[in-house]
């Protein structure tokens, strides 16, 4: 019988045995700023396809919403640009896997109103997630795009994130 990490996939791919399952993932930050640029870095280091969404045209290395398919993370990083509704009811009309805002819990979401007045369906708007990311007290952009990210992963995998195995 070998050692762990020789039985455990999961172990093997820790310690650089085995490659990890290339899985087609996507990610796309809504909106240039900080923390999307800490998105963007760290989703690709996790092997995600990147892409950048801001309506400004202006705004260096943005792109047009892609089209997106079950394998799409999107994550909206500014709750307060005016185009927070329309953007959101474009991604809702994909097969999107998982779409968030940020924000402060204890605010109240302004994409709820946004959405709403556009006249998407409640069970569309529903889909969106907020607060988002695990809870670990994030006060930096790179802590908070870290903190998403591993919400996201925990999500992919099932599991609730934080400490509880």
């Amino acid at each position: 019988m070998g050692t762990p990490h020789e039985t455990d996939p999961s172990c093997a791919v820790a310690h650089g045995d085995a490659p990890p399952e290339a899985e087609q993932r996507t990610l796309v930050a809504v909106f240039a700023g900080a923390v999307a640029d800490h998105l963007l870095r760290y989703g690709a280091d996790l092997g995600y396809r990147t892409f950048l969404v801001d309506p400004d045209k202006g705004r260096e290395g943005a792109v047009d919403l892609p089209p997106l398919d079950g394998a799409a993370d999107v994550v909206v990083t500014d709750h307060h640009r005016p185009e927070l509704g329309p953007v959101l009811r474009d991604v809702l009309t994909q097969p999107v896997r998982w779409v968030g805002v940020m924000g402060n819990p204890r605010h109240p979401a302004p994409h709820i109103p946004a959405l709403t007045e556009l006249g998407v369906p409640a069970s569309d708007i529903a889909r969106v997630h907020r607060p988002i990311g695990l809870n670990i007290g994030s006060r930096t952009p790179a802590e908070i795009a870290i903190a998403a990210l591993a919400g996201l992963i925990a999500d992919r995998n099932g599991r609730p994130g934080g400490f509880g195995f």
